[in-house]
Formats: structure tokens, sequence, C-alpha cells
């Protein structure tokens, strides 16, 4: 055996193959991280966009972002090779979170376009790459290990990027922060660059010939993906023309939708036609995929439905540690009811009257000016002005106190004339990537504990563990909205959060970094790539629902259904799960003689 592998030490390219990843995925962090934040800020130069257009175009985003890979990994697999495509990709996210720093709404979508298509040679290649470098028989037995640090390069990334991003935003602004995410992918660039005359490197670069069994990319593209162009472009035009509106909500959501049908379909088609131990691989994988839209609907809440319950409903007063680290200074001065006007949709107000009324924008209808002051000659649900009625009948908002952020919080608890130290939104993001390191440390061994005993769950029962134990987490939140009279007049702690996070990476670590390893297990050989592509497929349909989801926020007055929705999927998917579980893991094991 090769000393390296006798000695347990890694080779060179590992150490490549880390610090290119760590900084891609602390650019792409760092950009998603902010994503929603950035489209609805009204206050520091954000896009302003009201919250349901932001959250579809977030959850578009992300949809389309697990989409490409399945594309960007067939491409490098038999035409340009993983480094070229890393390369390329890399390139492309770069270029595209830099232009994320332009002002201008083009200037933004040409942006995630090509951050899009750049995750899409990035993000399935170097991966492969690295598994392509532990394929040697030398090196078999580290490889394990290799992606247990490879993973922890990832979620270093991951944790650091919302500081960075917190500190430029506030200081120097949006464009700053997203610019950093572009340096940040550069300097992964170079850093790979490095490894072009690496040894090991430069042996698992290599192009897999096209076998007879394997599907060229005409057919699958003439059978996957122009049907699914041609039902997106249907999607987004038909239902608003003959019915009058989106289905959906909005036509994004509708052409997204209607591009997933063609391609559900031609999975069901590949099942239909298998036959014996084929049939079977290729039902167990549609199944598990199936069910865990609803886990990554729950993931991605972290991105859209959990970034706006930090920012609206969590008290985010910084300690007096994380002051000093982060923050932004809200100058917060006493106005002593004297009203304002803030020309945003959405927000939640309390009659002065009756504080167990809440007050919407469609309840409080509009507050109109005249000659630059507001019209205080019809009263407004109570609420007055210095004693003074409040008219009703324009687009505009009539606030009482010093800020937004203080909308649902007592005025005994506004800062009386004192600058305010808030956490940043986005610093929460980081709450997840800390405790997969440091959950990881723990279940590794216990796993490997409870496989020396023989005691270790099955794969499928870890599937199904995960499905209950993502729907806890989303339970925690029901208990968060009841932890406070009312979440429109009262900011619920942070404590929830960090208690959601850590409950769902336990989720996680059950089941998202085997769900690749299963397809490989299960697929029939000649279409590995394209079941590959059905677990991308499923994580994007989950993107796409949690902005969905999130779209609808203010839709939802007992906050409490939306999270129990999620609740309800994910322990439906563990119960369904569970309810075929022998012959599941039978399947596993008849394919790859263990559990």
């Amino acid at each position: 055996m090769n000393q390296a592998a006798t000695s347990g030490r890694h080779p060179k390219a590992l150490y490549i193959l880390f610090f290119t990843e760590m900084w891609e995925r602390f650019a792409y962090y760092l950009m998603v991280g902010i994503l929603l934040l950035y489209m609805i800020d009204t206050k520091t130069g954000g896009k302003g966009f009201d919250e349901k257009i932001g959250a579809d175009i977030v959850g578009s985003f992300i949809a389309l972002v697990y989409l490409t890979p399945f594309i960007g990994g067939l491409i490098a697999d038999r035409y340009l090779g993983y480094i070229k495509s890393i390369f390329l990709g890399g390139s492309l996210m770069a270029a595209g979170y830099l232009c994320l720093s332009i002002p201008g709404n083009t200037a933004m979508f040409i942006a995630l376009a090509m951050i899009i298509v750049g995750n899409g040679f990035f993000k399935p290649n170097i991966s492969t790459l690295l598994g392509n470098i532990y394929n040697r028989e030398d090196l078999k037995p580290l490889k394990d290990n290799a992606y247990n640090i490879f993973y922890m390069g990832i979620n270093i990334g991951a944790f650091v990027c919302n500081f960075v991003a917190a500190y430029l935003r506030n200081k120097y602004g949006w464009g700053y922060a997203f610019g950093a995410a572009g340096v940040g992918l550069i300097i992964g660039l170079i850093i790979l660059s490095t490894a072009v005359k690496n040894k090991e490197i430069k042996e698992a670069n290599v192009r897999k010939p096209i076998q007879a069994e394997d599907m060229p990319l005409s057919k699958i593209f003439a059978t996957v993906f122009l049907p699914a162009i041609i039902a997106a472009v249907i999607g987004w035009f038909v239902p608003t023309k003959f019915l009058g509106s989106p289905i959906m909500g909005t036509q994004a959501n509708d052409a997204f939708i209607f591009a997933c049908l063609p391609i559900i379909a031609f999975y069901i088609s590949l099942w239909i036609k298998a036959k014996g131990q084929d049939k079977k691989g290729i039902g167990a994988l549609l199944f598990i995929f199936a069910i865990a839209i609803a886990f990554w609907t729950i993931y991605n809440q972290n991105s859209t439905g959990l970034t706006l319950w930090a920012e609206k409903h969590t008290d985010r007063a910084a300690s007096p540690l994380t002051a000093k680290i982060t923050g932004k200074i809200y100058p917060l001065q006493e106005v002593n009811d004297t009203p304002r006007l803030v020309p945003k949709v959405n927000e939640y107000f309390v009659d002065v009257k009756d504080k167990s009324k809440i007050l919407t924008l469609d309840s409080i209808i509009t507050i109109s000016v005249k000659k630059g002051k507001p019209d205080t000659t019809k009263r407004l649900f109570g609420i007055t002005a210095n004693g003074n009625k409040v008219d009703t009948s324009s687009k505009t908002v009539l606030v009482m106190g010093p800020d937004s952020y203080f909308n649902n919080v007592p005025k005994d608890q506004w800062p009386n004339g004192k600058n305010l130290k808030l956490t940043n939104t986005e610093l929460f993001q980081s709450i997840n990537p800390l405790f997969i390191v440091v959950l990881t440390l723990f279940f590794v061994p216990f796993f490997s504990f409870l496989r020396r005993r023989g005691k270790e769950p099955t794969t499928m029962s870890k599937f199904g563990m995960a499905l209950f134990i993502s729907g806890l987490s989303a339970l925690v939140m029901v208990f968060a909205i009841m932890s406070v009279p009312s979440i429109y007049t009262h900011k619920a702690s942070m404590i929830w959060l960090w208690l959601t996070y850590f409950i769902f990476t336990i989720s996680e670590i059950f089941l998202s970094p085997m769900g690749l390893s299963l397809v490989s297990k299960l697929a029939p050989a000649r279409l590995t790539a394209l079941m590959m592509g059905g677990w991308f497929l499923s994580t994007s349909i989950g993107g796409k629902v949690a902005g969905v989801m999130t779209s609808f926020w203010d839709d939802f007055t007992d906050k409490k259904m939306f999270f129990l929705i999620l609740v309800v999927a994910a322990f439906i998917g563990g119960i369904l799960i569970y309810s075929r579980i022998k012959s599941l893991n039978q399947i596993v094991k008849d394919k790859t003689g263990s559990h």
C-alpha cells in the first residue's frame, strides 16, 4: 500500500481543493445570505421590492441554482473535463457577484443568470474531482476522512462570510458586500490555478468516454430540457391570459411548475420502462426524491422565511459582545409621537385604543400627503397624530415611532433618544454551519460506534428520522410565535432561531451527505447521471416551494400556520418512509449487499 495511506497523510491535492471550495462557498453563502434583504431594503440602497416579489426572485434563483449542476456535470464528464469546467463556472460566478455591485435591475438579473450557469459547472465537478483522486486504491482508505475535511472547508466559508457581509454592507453599502463575494471566488480560483501541475489532480481530471448504455446529451435535451422549456413558456403566458391571473401567485411560479411537469413525467417513464432490480431501484429513488422535497423546503427557509423572521420578528438588539464585533447602529431619536411617512407596504401596526387589534396595510388603507405634510382631516382606525385625525386616501402608511424596526416593539422599550446597535439579520445564517462543524464531530464517531456494534440505523431509517427531526425544527418556530403576546406587537427572542437551526442541523447530517451516495448505489449504471439530476430536481423544487411560501408570508394572518404546514409535510414524509422501511431496506441490500 502507498505510504500516504499507511501514514494517514493526505495528498496536497486535498488541501488545494479544500481552500478552493472554502472560498467558493464563502462567496455563494455571502451572496445568498443577503440577497432577500437586499431585494426588500428601502433604507440603505437596496432594491426596495415588495416582500412577495423579493421572495419570488430568491426562490426562483435557488431553484435554478440546483438545476444547472445536472447538465454541468454531464458536460464536464463527456466533453470539458473537470478542471476546465470548474474554472469556467468559477469565472462566471465571480463575474456575477461583481455584477451585483452594479446599479440597475438589468445588471442584477444578468448577474443572477451568470451565477446560476456558473454554479452548474462548478458545484458538481469539484466534488467529483475529489472523489476521483481518492478512487485510487492506495488512497481509498482515506476517502471518508477526506470528504469530512472537505465538508469542513465548506462550512468554514459559510460561517465566516456573513460577518464579512455584515461589516461591509453596514460600513460601505450592498455593492461592497457583493463585491467581496466576487473577490473571494477569485482567490479560490487563484488557489486552484496551483493545481494545474499537481500530479493527483491531473490524473483525476479525466473525461469519461460515452458508453453504449449512456443516454446522449442530444437525447437528454430532446426528452427532458426542450419539453421543460416549452412548458415554462406556456406556464408564463397561458394561465395569465386565459384565467386573468397566475395560478401560483406570479408568472415565474407558474412557469417553474409547468416546466417541472414534463421532467417529472420523464422520470416516471424511466420507472415504467425499467424491469427487475432496475425498476425497484428507480422506484425507491423516485419515492425518496418526492419525500425529500419537504426536507429541502425547510432547509431553504434559511434564505427565505427564516430570514424574514429574523429581520422583522426577532429581537436583534446586540449584546455588548456582539455590538463590539458587528451590528448596525440606528440613530433612534425619540419623536414624541410626531408622525412620519413611510412608503412601505406590508407593515403591521396596532390600534392605539385597542392593543389587541392588529391592523395590516389592507385595513389601514392609506394616508395622504398635502404640501409635504400628512393630511389629518379624517380619522384612521383610532390612530391619531397628536390628537388630530388622519386621512385614508393615498398610498403611504403613517407610522409613530423612531424606526420601522420598532413597529412591533412596545413603546416603553424604545431607546428614548439613545443609539441602539442591532445584530445584522444575515449573521443568523452562520448558526447552521457552526452547528454542522460541532455536531459532525459528535455524530461521525457516534455512528462509527454504533456500526462496530451492528446497531447503526440503516440509510433509509436515517432518511425517515431526518424528516421527523426537520419537522421538529419547524415546530420550534410555532412555539417561537406563541412565546410573545403577538408578533405584531412584540419581538421574539433570538434563542428560538438558535434552537430551530440546532435541531435542523441534526436532520441535515442524517440526510444531506447520503443523498448522492444513495443515488450511486441504487441507480442503474446507464442512468446514474440522470438520477443524480433527479436528486437535484428535488432540491430545486424544495427551494422554489420555500420561496413561494415566503412570498405569501403576509397572507398568513396566523403565522403559526406557515410553520405548521412544514411540520405536517415533514411528518407525513417520515411516516411514508417508515411505512415502506422493510422493502426500502431490502432494495438497498439487494443492490449493494448492505443497508
